[in-house]
């Protein structure tokens, strides 16, 4: 297998609700949207909304449990100044905000938020990440 990724695919509970919070609250772009799922174009990586219950169907599981989910996406921003702005751009959104940005003991500077589905982000500056190779 090569190392790459290039798709993350939420299930989410309603997917019109979960298309405005990334398409119209955080601004991702729509690559394209077909009945029962949508994807965004992140450089070469894609982000998938599908619907929850039908994610566990599409996989063959059952769709139980809730609560915490042992999986958290990233997003780094070339600033701590930067990071605020994504937080405050999030929870205008309708995100819940798990974490406030605050400087970290590895040197950055990062905080989480969720989104309407619980799916957690931690929106982070890395001073030793170089932003413009990826």
């Amino acid at each position: 297998m090569e190392p790459r990724i290039t798709l993350v695919t939420l299930g989410v509970e309603d997917l019109e609700r979960a298309t405005r919070f990334y398409r119209d609250g955080l601004g991702l772009p729509v690559e394209q949207a077909l009945p029962g799922v949508v994807f965004f174009r992140l450089g070469a990586l894609r982000l998938g909304l599908f619907g929850r219950a039908d994610l566990a169907a599409d996989a063959g599981l059952e769709d139980v449990g809730a609560g915490f989910r042992p999986i958290s996406l990233a997003h780094n921003e070339r600033s701590p100044e930067a990071v605020d702005r994504v937080m405050a751009e999030a929870e205008a959104a309708g995100a819940r905000i798990v974490k406030r940005p605050h400087a970290t003991d590895w040197g950055g500077y990062s905080g989480y938020f969720a989104d309407p589905d619980g799916h957690l982000w931690e929106v982070a500056h890395n001073p030793a990440w170089d932003l413009d190779e990826a």
